[in-house]
């Protein structure tokens, strides 16, 4: 993933057109005829041998006869010419190519594959960048640059738009143009052999002309990069996603086998990483440009879902209101205060409720006046005016005291001034003010709730979490031998003791558990472990014991083991007589009155890697069929969000006759489950049905687990769980003890008491200038909920004399996507100076960048920060003192062998 050369992609001074034709149906000629009709202002260079002329524009025979080396060049040839193609374009210094027309996908799939590396090896990417193939090509307004072979030109705007459907975008185009929607860029991604939605994202999460950032997503070939890049870029613009899961959901026969009740869709799991990477998913194309144009005036953050309805109609108010309890939103309660303030607006005539009916010939100052009462009230997060049009009062002046009004105001406000043409110059000075404007109450309902989801996304992308307990050791060793031991004898199934030992070892409480050989031993067992017990049949070739009456509950005495050993042992055989029976199972009665019975399901995605089910368990799982998905890894808000999505949450908080369940110990079970997927890449599959959940904790009878040897298929995780490998322990020299390790989200607490321990001295020297001191939260998630694929922080963290950790000092880098550069910051606490620690964290920060293999270690400081230049000059940095910025550049190759 890099973003490298797209400079020369979108902004480009020059273009050569390869396979230019005068044919009007041929993809040259129509790619000729948009770009000279777009007005682009540099050369255009077409190459041909049918023609002399195209456009009005003299042709070249070949690429070698161009009169100058083109930042882009888009070659419209089959694709079979265009290894050769690419091969001479590079070799003249071409940085940028684009593949467009069709015929890649038609290919065979081992074709596919050989043209692809072929295209690449010519390429040498990212030495020259490929968009497509099978791309429509893209269009950048503000550069009058359509290098596409769309039908419809595209005006400019700050929307950017990136389908991976090449004949998605003319409907896109024809939408906008029907809307008067512009774009910053409108790129046709194709069949992303090199350019890929992760590329894309990087690049236009810095474009200063993009506000907002639309996808249409069908696959992701690169889902850590992809998630890397989506939440980046969601992190500082709205990123919304189109995806059409209904007619591309799908459940791979593999796991279907396994339990065809358990699998996540692939639908689902998009849906899951779109929220966990802080995006935001829409169903249609007009939903979709809605949502993006409110986000983008989207003044601050929004508060929740409550909403504030005035209306000069009953009917309109009634359909908003409606329109919002339907999609889950809340009608705001309001205050005493606020009515009676209202009550002195509109003298007693109004609803005395929300919605807020008021007469239909209500003057514009009126509706600002009651705007300025209701954004006051606590208990409203936004405002929506339905304006009904009347003979005899303008809504065209109603709209322009409205937008007029607002100007000043911070918080959201939308309008739908209702009918199609006869408010359209209202909606358009809605427009101009960059207040949100609809056509319908329910078009604004609909933009206001993907609000409200896209906030909630939001939050939960900087939640910081609860801490995990610090005594979660794992006992992976255990584990992984037993994997491996199945695996070596050729099993892809965990007998039943194998599993709970698993279950065990990463602190999963399970029930006492013992393997007999034959109905003697069973009645030994179950005298050890005491009755009551469970009996179980074990045989490889019965997976289900229920199905064949080989289960047998709540036995009271050895002498009832006996009875039901003997009994299951005949019934068993009779049932199925090809089965090898290797004894039974005795379970301690683990069940416990009034406990709920749940699920915890994990499994494999080939897209997204490990994924985990919770939900409604027990025999009526299946009919229930309640269940929430996420992806792995977890921790304890993310956990507490996968409960919440399901329908029994509800039950888990408690009932008049049922104690609250403990949910901080389910969470912890559920990433004890996530982190043993992480651990252990050859578990394929677990299920454990039922979980019981009480208040006093959880209790599983058991688990299903399938394994497999992957190798490098392993499914690789798409977000990077925090690196535990990188903890250290290093000693100052003072003899105090210290760990350095990577931060996390748990850290926020301490890092506010950490930097108010930095003097203004030090925070004016890390910062280069006066520094507030008054750090909030979307302040301290930036330093503590980090992106370990492209950022790292170590902290240097030990025991306070409260008994509590405390931070002593931090170094971080930000990584450029290419890993060709990362630039460095360190602070230590100020009464820490000389005891060694920012050495030791500055040698932690250099191993960490050259193992990672990131080419430039850099950073600046102030020419007066002596101490800092002293310790890079120590570490082998180069230092230039860059006398027109007024600070000092430290450099390090950190490609050069030690």
């Amino acid at each position: 993933m890099s973003v490298i050369n797209l400079e020369y992609l979108f902004q480009p001074r020059s273009i050569a057109v390869i396979g230019a034709t005068n044919d009007p149906a041929n993809a040259g000629n129509i790619l000729m005829r948009n770009l000279m009709g777009g007005g682009f202002l540099g050369p255009v260079m077409p190459v041909s041998t049918d023609a002399e002329a195209i456009s009005g524009v003299l042709t070249y025979k070949e690429v070698e006869d161009l009169p100058k080396v083109p930042d882009l060049a888009i070659i419209c040839r089959p694709l079979p010419e265009c290894p050769e193609l690419l091969c001479k374009l590079r070799e003249i210094g071409v940085k940028a190519t684009a593949l467009i027309g069709s015929g890649f996908s038609s290919m065979p799939e081992a074709e596919q594959h050989r043209l692809r590396g072929e295209l690449l090896r010519a390429a040498k990417s990212p030495q020259m960048r490929i968009l497509g193939p099978k791309s429509l090509g893209f269009i950048v307004p503000a550069l009058n640059l359509n290098a596409s072979i769309a039908p419809l030109p595209a005006k400019a705007g700050k929307i950017a738009f990136v389908s991976q459907s090449d004949s998605f975008i003319p409907t896109v185009l024809d939408w906008a143009a029907i809307n008067d929607i512009g774009f910053s860029h409108v790129i046709s991604l194709g069949s992303r052999i090199d350019l890929t939605f992760g590329d894309v994202l990087d690049y236009l999460g810095s474009d200063a002309q993009t506000r907002s950032i639309l996808l249409y997503i069908e696959s992701i070939n690169d889902a850590r990069g992809f998630m890397s890049a989506a939440r980046a870029a969601s992190r500082h613009k709205p990123v919304l996603a189109i995806r059409p899961g209904q007619s591309l959901q799908h459940v791979t026969h593999e796991l279907a086998r396994i339990d065809n009740t358990m699998i996540a869709r692939a639908d689902e799991v998009y849906d899951v990483a779109f929220r966990r990477a802080g995006m935001l998913r829409v169903q249609t194309i007009d939903g979709l440009f809605d949502a993006a144009q409110t986000l983008a005036s989207l003044r601050q953050p929004m508060r929740g879902n409550r909403l504030a309805i005035i209306a000069n109609g009953t009917s309109a108010g009634l359909t908003a209101a409606d329109g919002l309890i339907r999609r889950g939103g809340k009608l705001a309660d309001l205050s005493e205060e606020t009515a009676e303030k209202l009550n002195i607006i509109f003298e007693e005539q109004w609803s005395k409720s929300n919605p807020v009916t008021i007469k239909y010939d209500t003057t514009g100052q009126k509706y600002l006046d009651a705007l300025k009462v209701l954004i006051k009230d606590k208990g409203v997060d936004a405002v929506l005016i339905v304006h009904v049009p009347f003979a005899g009062i303008s809504s065209v002046e109603v709209a322009e005291v409205v937008a007029s009004g607002l100007k000043r105001v911070r918080r959201m406000v939308l309008t739908a001034w209702l009918g199609s043409g006869m408010s359209r110059k209202s909606r358009r000075v809605f427009s101009h003010a960059g207040i949100p404007t609809y056509e319908s109450a329910d078009q604004a309902v609909r933009a206001f709730m993907y609000m409200a989801e896209y906030q909630r996304n939001q939050e939960l992308l900087t939640e910081t979490p609860d801490s995990l307990p610090t005594d979660f050791f794992p006992d992976t060793t255990t584990a992984r031998d037993i994997v491996h031991n199945a695996i070596t004898e050729g099993r892809e199934l965990l007998n039943e003791p194998e599993s709970r030992r698993v279950l065990a070892a990463y602190g999963l409480p399970v029930v006492e558990t013992k393997v007999a050989l034959s109905a003697r031993e069973a009645v030994i067992a179950a005298d050890e472990i005491g009755c009551p017990v469970a009996l179980k049949i074990r045989s490889p070739q019965i997976s289900q014991p229920y199905d064949v009456g080989g289960v047998v509950l709540d036995l009271e005495s050895t002498e009832k083991v006996w009875e039901s050993a003997v009994t299951m042992l005949t019934r068993v055989n009779r049932q199925r007589p090809d089965a090898y029976i290797e004894g039974f199972t005795v379970q301690k009665m683990g069940r416990r009155l009034g406990a709920h019975e749940l699920f915890i399901s994990a499994s494999a995605d080939k897209t997204f890697g490990p994924i985990i089910h919770f939900g409604h368990g027990g025999m009526t799982r299946e009919v229930v069929r309640d269940q929430a998905v996420a992806m792995v890894p977890l921790n304890m808000s993310l956990a507490r969000e996968l409960i919440g999505r399901t329908r029994i949450s509800r039950l888990l908080s408690g009932t008049p006759t049922q104690h609250p369940a403990d949910i901080d110990d389910l969470c912890l079970t559920l990433i004890q489950v996530s982190q043993l997927f992480i651990d252990i890449p050859q578990i394929s599959y677990l299920d454990i049905n039922p979980l019981y959940g009480d208040e006093t904790g959880v209790l599983a009878l058991g688990a299903k687990i399938m394994v497999a040897e992957c190798g490098e298929d392993c499914p690789q995780l798409a977000i990077r769980p925090y690196p535990r490998e990188l903890e250290e322990c290093v000693v100052l020299k003072d003899g105090k003890q210290v760990t350095l390790r990577p931060i996390r989200p748990e850290d926020e607490p301490a890092h506010y008491e950490f930097l108010d321990q930095v003097s203004d001295e030090d925070m004016r020297m890390r910062f280069f200038g006066v520094v507030r001191r008054d750090f909030d939260h979307k302040d301290m998630s930036r330093f503590t909920q980090i992106n370990y694929d492209r950022e790292m922080a170590f902290i240097a963290t030990a025991m306070g004399a409260n008994g509590k950790p405390e931070t002593l000092g931090v170094v971080r880098t930000s990584t450029k996507p290419d890993n060709s550069e990362a630039e460095f910051a360190i602070v230590v606490r100020s009464d820490l100076k000389g005891s060694g620690l920012g050495s030791m964290l500055f040698h932690k920060i250099i191993r960490y960048t050259k193992e990672r293999r990131t080419h430039w270690l850099v950073g600046q400081t102030m020419f007066e920060n002596k101490a800092m230049q002293g310790l890079s000059r120590k570490f082998g940095f180069e230092i230039n003192e860059n006398y027109d910025e007024d600070l000092v550049e430290m450099r390090l190759d950190c490609s050069k062998e030690e």
